[in-house]
């Protein structure tokens, strides 16, 4: 009960900061940093990696992350925390177009997108004016933090598997993240408000973890 409370405090006191730190976003008071770090970013990297970042794009879309949160909260068998963890990501593209539509935070220029479409999905596509905040890097976030709580939280899984799972999902969060910036799909701040969202979202979906499966052990007890 005391970790879910934690959690749950967590995870609202981010959500607050989202709240704060999209006021900030409104206010254009981050354009300057926006601006440099995309430059600078695209300054560095080599377009070589224009393909791979790209694929994340398509990895990283509403369909396929729907499709394994989905896979991932059936074989999970958690069923108040996966319905509550589906009910948060609900939750966040609902955020996500309400802040697309109000905050007033313009994408970056179309001479620095750097993306390949490699697959479309025209059936879930938001088409806003605004870019805050950023889509993918939210679901990546939310995803990896489900996976990093269900690893850790696993008693068949080694401490060394762990440790290597935990990095894999780091490189795919860290390529995730930098890509939004670099192919020029998103301003880092759009990638930072997308992060906390998604983050609060989903500490506040794992706080339902455990609390109602102990209830229901003590309630088989009794009878």
């Amino acid at each position: 009960m005391r970790r879910n409370l934690i959690y749950f405090l967590v995870g609202l006191g981010l959500f607050t900061l989202f709240v704060l730190y999209s006021y900030l976003v409104h206010k254009d008071l981050f354009t300057k940093l926006d601006f440099d770090t995309t430059v600078r970013l695209q300054n560095n990297i080599s377009r070589r990696f224009d393909d791979l970042f790209s694929y994340f794009s398509a990895i990283g879309s509403f369909e396929p992350m729907s499709i394994v949160l989905i896979a991932l909260v059936a074989f999970w068998r958690k069923i108040i925390a996966g319905l509550s963890l589906l009910i948060g990501f609900v939750g966040f593209h609902f955020i996500e177009i309400f802040g697309k539509l109000f905050v007033d935070h313009l994408p970056p220029p179309e001479f620095l997108l750097r993306t390949k479409r490699l697959v479309e999905y025209p059936q879930f596509h938001v088409r806003a004016e605004f870019s805050y905040p950023s889509g993918h890097a939210g679901r990546a976030v939310f995803m990896g933090a489900i996976l990093l709580f269900i690893i850790w939280n696993s008693n068949r899984i080694s401490r060394e598997i762990k440790i290597i799972l935990s990095l894999i999902i780091g490189v795919y969060l860290g390529i995730m993240l930098v890509s939004r910036v670099y192919l020029g799909e998103h301003w880092t701040t759009d990638v930072v408000g997308g992060s906390i969202l998604a983050l609060a979202l989903s500490m506040i979906g794992l706080s339902t973890y455990k609390l109602f499966p102990l209830h229901l052990k003590k309630s088989k007890t009794t009878h």
